[in-house]
């Protein structure tokens, strides 16, 4: 075993293993919230969604690369490596439309107060849950067709016809299908990014405004100057993290497609920059989350304090 690829497979497993507790401390606070009786906010819901994605993402691409990094070569059957290779891209494009869902909600709820803008708050609200329910079924559509691209014995297949991901085998077929499918997975995933710029700007441009406004203002509390204005900010350096990753991610996938016969490094490359995300979002949300749940702890501490005075 080269020491290169102990490198890359230590690499991984800690992008792995960080990636896997970062997500699942974050999912375990939430469901401690929950059975607390704390009240959570309506983006709560698309956060927890994105949790289960990433660590849809990193369990179902980060543990089969750091296995096969480790010289243990095609160790899954035909089936194991479309159902890993499909569940990944599931998780990938919930991750996507769970922050493009965020960042959206986000700036609805940050603007303006007209009536117009209250009545698409409501509505928001109201069918957020449809939302995020329904990017699972249309990532489950959209990937169905995935597992006809990958093969999980090389030797069943023309050597000449596979693309080496180490422990699993791309299947190659005619440029116009290769095209039509690249096509087909890009178009969905370049709409939520538009749509997660669009939002995103419209955030930054509100508070611009109204730190103009403030300026000519005494300092008083205000809904964009604490709680919001912490939750804007931390969604917008999500999205932004979201953003730079995707991009390198992309790059490098296009690398893959149009490289015949990627060699190792580049395909272990391109698992460690399509995980930073996954692995990284979680710390992103801890600082917010662990200021509500101080305050809701506190609320918990409050409230059971007068339960006793009342009995005495």
């Amino acid at each position: 075993m080269a020491a290169s690829e102990v490198t890359v497979g230590i690499i991984l497993l800690s992008q792995t293993v960080v990636g896997v507790l970062g997500n699942s401390s974050l999912l375990l606070h939430y469901l401690v919230l929950y059975f607390t009786g704390c009240r959570v906010r309506h983006t709560d819901l698309i956060l927890q969604h994105l949790i289960v994605a990433n660590l849809l993402t990193l369990l179902c691409r980060g543990i089969p690369h750091t296995v096969a990094a480790f010289s243990v070569k095609y160790f899954l059957s035909d089936i194991g490596c479309k159902l890993l290779f499909t569940l990944h891209r599931i998780g990938r494009g919930v991750s996507i439309c769970s922050t493009c869902l965020l960042s959206i909600f986000q700036a609805l709820k940050i603007s303006s107060g007209n009536s117009r803008w209250a009545e698409i708050k409501v509505k928001a609200s109201k069918y957020i849950d449809s939302f995020v329910y329904l990017s699972w079924i249309l990532c489950l559509l959209v990937n169905a067709i995935f597992p006809m691209y990958v093969s999980g014995n090389r030797s069943s297949t023309n050597f000449t016809s596979m693309k080496d991901f180490g422990y699993c085998s791309g299947v190659r077929h005619d440029t116009t299908t290769d095209s039509l499918f690249a096509a087909l997975l890009s178009f969905p995933d370049a709409v939520g990014v538009g749509l997660m710029l669009w939002a995103s700007s419209s955030m930054v441009l509100i508070l611009h405004r109204h730190k103009q406004r403030m300026q000519h203002v005494h300092k008083t509390s205000s809904f964009r100057s604490s709680p919001e204005s912490r939750a804007t900010k931390t969604i917008l350096l999500l999205v932004s993290t979201f953003v730079l990753f995707y991009s390198l991610s992309c790059i490098f996938q296009i690398c893959l497609a149009v490289i015949y016969h990627p060699n190792r490094f580049l395909v272990s490359t391109a698992t460690l920059v399509a995980g930073c995300f996954p692995a990284i979002s979680p710390f992103l949300l801890m600082s917010r989350d662990a200021n509500t749940s101080r305050l809701c702890l506190t609320w918990i501490r409050i409230g059971k304090t007068s339960d006793i005075m009342r009995n005495m």
